[in-house]
């Protein structure tokens, strides 16, 4: 796969919420419906615009994953569930750590799949927090780059 790596537009936001909802209930079995939909807005008015976005479209010219990178650190990295394993995430990450300088990624402990990919791009365990950003009983790992 050889889609470049572009910034998304103000037109594809909603396809970024469409593909971060896909591949938060494809991989975090923890969040219940209301976790959700509580963080859907929160997306759009807080956290979108204060990351620089990254994506790569798929063979249909829709965003098929994208990387949100902030002073060093992946602030999220979502794949659309019907790609993942294509190498999309590992593009995304690989491009924000050569070319942005990306040293750090925070990861849901009760995700390991996303744990696992992580680790395998050559990132460490840090430390671990009991609860998330917004004080949710969500714990953190937080990984760097060995």
């Amino acid at each position: 796969m050889n889609d470049p790596i572009e910034s998304p537009g103000a037109a594809d936001l909603p396809r970024l919420l469409e593909v971060w909802e896909a591949a938060v209930r494809a991989t975090h079995d923890f969040l219940d419906e209301q976790d959700i939909q509580l963080l859907k807005p929160l997306l759009l008015d807080q956290y979108f615009p204060q990351v620089r976005l990254s994506c790569i479209r798929g063979g249909d010219d829709r965003v098929a994953g994208f990387l949100g990178y902030a002073d060093g650190k992946v602030e999220m990295l979502f794949v659309d569930p019907l790609v993942h394993g294509t190498g999309i995430g590992r593009r995304l990450l690989g491009d924000a750590i050569e070319r942005l300088g990306a040293t750090r990624v925070d990861v849901n402990e009760q995700n390991p799949k996303a744990l696992g990919f992580y680790l395998s791009q050559g990132f460490e365990i840090e430390r671990r927090s009991p609860l998330d950003d917004g004080g949710r009983p969500f714990p953190i790992l937080h990984l760097r780059l060995s």
